[in-house]
């Protein structure tokens, strides 16, 4: 729902006080994340593969490497594979008799393109077979703690080209620029601008997902009840990683490590390690 600036900053302040006192507060069951994939021990459980977005967005990558990572999704069952909007009919061809599913990202990396230019990039993408869309939010305005209003209505508007074709949207919070409060914010509204769920981070700036900032992102849009979900990424290599992440509360994982993290998996287990 829209809100007037003033609104908008008592609503974040009340969901930031309540998120932070959870974090603060962590010693009751009720407050330990809680999701079909956070008890997941093994890389062996076949709901493992089915929170990887298996992830290719280098600036480099060429149409062969695409392929591979098509075909690493297929053979390891992964949800969908994440590319640039240049690629999406290119990876829906190829997935045409997979159970993975076409991903693209819009806006991105920086999340300062203009609205309109992100609506047409998520139906050129939904077009061409994009199954799910990944935004970037626009971070300079989501920090000025000024300009909510903008941040809402941007994400609304692709949130709103994204369901109209019965799409997901994720929405990317760039957390490694953000403060607690920030974060909260950013996730509170993607969650009431109609995002799927909400994202860490691109990976093109440096740093990467934290448990931290995703328990934070589960803690704040849980009050959807299941509505909302999270998703970590940026920095996430190994298995390990992957189950920090979904013990935190993520329900989705983005990596360009996925068939490393199973081929790795394997081989572990073949020799006794897991």
């Amino acid at each position: 729902m829209s809100r007037t600036e003033e609104a908008w900053k008592i609503a974040i302040n009340e969901k930031s006080y309540q998120a932070l006192r959870t974090i603060d507060e962590n010693t009751a069951p009720l407050n330990t994340p809680t999701t079909s994939f956070s008890s997941i021990t093994q890389p062996s459980d076949t709901l493992f593969p089915l929170c990887i977005d298996h992830t290719l967005l280098k600036p480099d990558a060429t149409p062969a490497q695409i392929d591979t990572l098509c075909d690493e999704a297929t053979r390891f069952g992964f949800k969908s594979c994440c590319v640039n909007g240049v690629y999406v009919k290119q990876v829906a061809a190829r997935l045409q008799s997979s159970t993975s599913i076409p991903c693209a990202v819009i806006g991105f990396p920086l999340g300062a393109s203009t609205t309109a230019v992100k609506v047409f990039e998520a139906k050129d993408a939904i077009s061409n077979g994009a199954r799910e869309i990944d935004m970037v939010i626009n971070i300079g305005l989501l920090k000025t703690g000024s300009s909510y209003s903008a941040v809402f209505e941007d994400v609304h508007a692709v949130a709103q080209a994204c369901q109209s074709q019965g799409i997901p949207l994720k929405v990317i919070l760039e957390t490694i620029f953000l403060s607690d409060l920030e974060t909260v914010a950013g996730a509170f509204i993607a969650a009431e601008a109609g995002a799927a769920f909400v994202k860490t981070c691109t990976g093109f700036n440096g740093g990467g997902a934290t448990k931290e900032d995703v328990d934070l992102m589960y803690r704040t849009v849980r009050y959807k009840k299941g509505d909302v979900k999270v998703k970590a990424s940026a920095g996430i290599r190994s298995f390990e990683k992957c189950v920090e992440m979904l013990r935190a509360g993520a329900e989705r994982i983005g990596t360009s490590s996925g068939a490393a993290i199973m081929q790795n998996a394997n081989v572990s287990a073949a020799s006794g390690t897991y």
